[in-house]
C-alpha cells in the first residue's frame, strides 16, 4: 500500500509544480506523477541533510523542499521531455 502513497504523494506534487511553474507544461500526466515522485525524494534527501528530515507534528519544512524538489524536477524536465518527444515527431514526418 506504500506505493499506492507513493504514487499519490508524486501526483500531487507533480501537479503543485506544474501550476507553480509559469506556462504551459507539455508533459504527461504520468510523467508529471514521476517528476512529482522524483521531487519528493529530493526533497526528502535535502530535509535529511540539514538535519529537518524527522520533526514533531507537521513537517512543513520537509513538504516546502518536497515541493520545491517537484518545481526543480518539472523545470528540468520538461525541455528534456519536449526536445525528446520533438526529435521524434520530427523523424516520423
Amino acid at each position: 500500500m506504500n506505493w499506492l502513497w507513493a504514487i499519490i504523494v508524486g501526483l500531487v506534487l507533480g501537479v503543485l509544480a506544474r501550476a507553480i511553474m509559469p506556462g504551459k507544461q507539455h508533459i504527461p500526466l504520468w510523467l508529471t506523477a514521476v517528476f512529482g515522485l522524483l521531487g519528493a525524494i529530493l526533497g526528502n534527501a535535502v530535509a535529511s541533510w540539514a538535519g529537518v528530515g524527522v520533526t514533531r507534528g507537521f513537517d512543513w519544512i520537509r513538504h516546502g523542499l518536497q515541493l520545491g524538489g517537484a518545481v526543480l524536477i518539472v523545470a528540468l524536465g520538461t525541455p528534456l521531455w519536449e526536445s525528446i518527444r520533438g526529435r521524434r515527431r520530427r523523424q516520423r514526418v
